[in-house]
């Protein structure tokens, strides 16, 4: 489930919080990598369950209407595709999603206004009213849908964001990505595939025996750069300006430790992956300058390092 990127960002945040509190033990850090990732399946689940409370949502209001002391003919003959679709029991029926579900105390019960608005506002979209004219019934019509919604009502939806930031601290930023699983799962289901929880890393989805594992990458990228902190941050304060220094953001500085650290722990990745990597980080959790700053810096300091048989690389430093 997880990829290298968002795994790379994970450890970025708990390095950044032991720059900010020195006495966090490699054991705590690592703990807190263990949380902060399969917190990320707990929030892809979550999003998930969001497809039967929205159709019990709808399920709801057409009973509401029909119990109306007077209800329209299209109240009593409600449009019934949407409540009906062939998705909500797929994840409503299915023993291991429902028993996830409840072991990890996921529910939009306490919720009921987001659910609400969120469905007010689908009823006025253009794509629903158009799925709902259709005389089409397929799961993949349903899942069409489903997709739409998760791109166009979750993402940047700042009701959502507010009431996720709360439920945890771990789902700072996990709302995208977790989206984009969602979607590729709702694919999945729509070409015949049972759902089956994703597997933590990226890599245990691969059955070539090849393929590195995605933990264990982490994990030494995190204690190397533990283990390098001190030296390599003294390094970046060494090789900058005064007036630089003085200005040094921690992230930045975190990311540049974390660049060095990777590039020594794994010999046979390429620099400049490990350089692209941490400029992409920095452009979302740093300054506008950070993206040369981190890059020009980085590029530097592996280059010095190589030289003098700190880092030791298999493959030509670019």
């Amino acid at each position: 489930m997880l990829n290298r990127r968002i795994l790379r960002i994970k450890a970025f945040k708990v390095l950044y919080s032991f720059a900010e509190n020195p006495s966090m033990s490699v054991a705590e850090a690592e703990a807190q990598l263990e949380i902060s990732c399969e917190s990320a399946r707990s929030l892809y689940l979550l999003m998930l369950l969001m497809i039967p409370t929205l159709t019990d949502e709808a399920s709801a209001r057409i009973e509401d209407a029909r119990n109306k002391f007077n209800p329209t003919d299209e109240e009593r003959n409600p449009n019934m595709k949407f409540v009906e679709n062939g998705l909500a029991p797929l994840f409503r029926d299915d023993p291991d999603f429902t028993k996830l579900v409840s072991r990890r105390k996921l529910s939009w019960d306490q919720y009921d206004a987001l659910v609400r608005n969120l469905y007010s506002t689908l009823v006025t979209r253009d794509y629903y009213r158009e799925y709902m004219a259709s005389p089409e019934r397929s799961l993949r019509e349903d899942v069409n849908l489903f997709v739409k919604i998760f791109e166009q009502e979750f993402v940047d939806n700042t009701h959502l964001a507010s009431i996720l930031e709360d439920m945890s601290i771990w789902w700072n930023d996990d709302l995208a990505y977790s989206l984009t699983c969602c979607c590729d799962t709702l694919k999945d289901l729509a070409s015949g595939k049972r759902w089956s929880l994703p597997p933590l890393y990226r890599s245990e989805m691969s059955s070539r025996p090849d393929v590195e594992s995605d933990k264990a990458f982490i994990y030494k990228l995190l204690r190397q750069s533990y283990a390098c902190f001190d030296k390599y941050s003294r390094l970046v304060a060494e090789n900058v300006s005064q007036w630089e220094s003085d200005r040094l953001f921690t992230t930045d500085m975190v990311l540049i430790v974390m660049g060095l650290s990777e590039a020594k722990a794994f010999p046979d990745m390429p620099v400049r992956v490990t350089i692209n990597e941490y400029v992409e980080i920095s452009k979302y959790y740093s300054t506008p300058k950070s993206r040369s700053f981190v890059n020009g810096l980085l590029d530097r300091l592996i280059r010095k390092l190589v030289s003098e048989g700190d880092i030791v690389k298999t493959a030509p430093v670019i």
